[in-house]
């Protein structure tokens, strides 16, 4: 990887970071529109929930192996290498997916697309860190926003278009994300995104990357897995939880959305909050706000109660992965693939998590395990991220 001396930086790279926040907007939508049509899928497939949970098992391993595959290559080639032939197989892949009929078919594409997934995912993250670096400031929250506003795009678009065959909807999804990736070339190659310049307070020795302990990398991943956890369990158990509280089908819906909405605008002012701030502080108030919230909702066993809980868990929550994901970076982009690998497992297993908890006890215990991680990642949190 080659090194930016202080003297030859430049002004902060513009255009890498509009680059990056069309790529991360992309991804999202892309992971909106797969998931919010899934059942289409299920129906048109004939699968039952086993199935179904193959198909999902495939997209997870493939998403693994290219999140442990991208780290070693954004290492070697640089990140940006991963921006465009990523995203191209990955809309391929989206399209290939609403074609398939049978079991076997849909595991391997979904294979293929975790696969994608995974390679851009740690091309997109990389590269902000070596953006964030340049812009000798906080730009890691506005990125993700980006993402968390093309999922709130692309759960908006599978809604309103439900008259729409998800065939049609992913090959169109699909080839408005290789076109895209396609017209990136030139700006792709313009970029200095391989490159990690050497952060202000460092001195001559310290030009290369910090090499973070395997502990620390581990530590970090850990409450990655948290935070992801808890995100899993928005999506799939916050309609469920609203509607075991006697909710219309409408309100039960909106709870999701709302967690999104007050996750994508919390991370527009992250950035901002960030700098005044710093990221220690701003997580541990973060996540103690996520606690707190869901925990009184969860107490106060009421529909308003909930969806304000929902929405404090994604206000909470929203800056603390760009938070985690810039120290993991420090470290190299081995560490990012390492922390991010470790994050979407808890992203996985988390709805099952809840699912099994709650067939045991109830549903509102299962749902006091993230209040019980929130507040983990709140006192935890503070001694990883300073340690950086």
């Amino acid at each position: 990887m080659t090194v930016i001396a202080p003297a030859e930086q430049s002004a902060p790279p513009t255009g890498d970071r509009r680059l990056l926040l069309g790529v991360f907007a992309v991804m999202g939508l892309v992971m909106a529109v797969w998931g919010t049509r899934m059942p289409s899928v299920q129906r048109v497939a004939n699968l039952g929930t086993g199935h179904l949970s193959l198909v999902l098992l495939g997209a997870a391993v493939g998403m693994v192996a290219g999140l442990q595959l991208g780290g070693r290559l954004a290492d070697r080639h640089g990140p940006s290498r991963l921006l465009v032939v990523p995203a191209v197989v990955l809309g391929l892949a989206l399209a290939l997916l609403g074609q398939c009929r049978t079991l076997p078919t849909l595991i391997g594409a979904a294979v293929v697309f975790g696969l994608a997934h995974g390679l851009l995912d740690v091309g997109c993250n990389v590269s902000a860190v070596h953006c964030e670096i340049a812009f000798h400031r906080s730009i890691m929250s506005g990125l993700h926003a980006a993402w968390s506003i093309g999922a709130l795009c692309g759960a908006a678009l599978a809604a309103v278009t439900t008259w729409m065959s998800h065939e049609v909807l992913f090959a169109m999804v699909g080839a408005v994300t290789v076109l895209a990736a396609v017209t990136a070339v030139p700006a792709v190659r313009a970029t200095s995104l391989d490159h990690a310049p050497v952060r202000p307070e460092a001195v001559p020795d310290e030009a290369k990357p910090a090499q973070t302990s395997h502990a620390s990398v581990w530590l970090l991943g850990a409450l990655a897995a948290a935070c992801l956890l808890a995100e899993g369990a928005a999506a799939d158990w916050s309609a469920v939880h609203l509607h075991s509280l006697h909710s219309s089908e409408a309100t039960a819906a909106a709870a999701y959305a709302l967690y999104s909405a007050a996750m994508a605008t919390a991370r527009l002012t992250g950035d901002r909050l960030t700098g005044r701030y710093g990221a220690p502080a701003l997580v541990r108030a973060g996540a103690t706000l996520a606690a707190a919230g869901l925990g009184a909702a969860l107490i106060a066993g009421s529909a308003p109660a909930a969806l304000l809980g929902w929405m404090a868990l994604g206000a909470g929550l929203s800056t603390a992965m760009p938070a985690l994901i810039t120290a993991a970076g420090r470290g190299g982009p081995r560490a990012v693939g390492t922390v991010t690998t470790i994050g979407y497992l808890g992203l996985l297993a988390g709805p099952a998590a809840i699912g099994a908890i709650a067939s045991l006890t109830s549903l509102t215990t299962a749902l006091a395990l993230l209040v019980v991680m929130t507040a983990t990642v709140a006192v935890v949190s503070h001694r990883a991220l300073e340690s950086r």
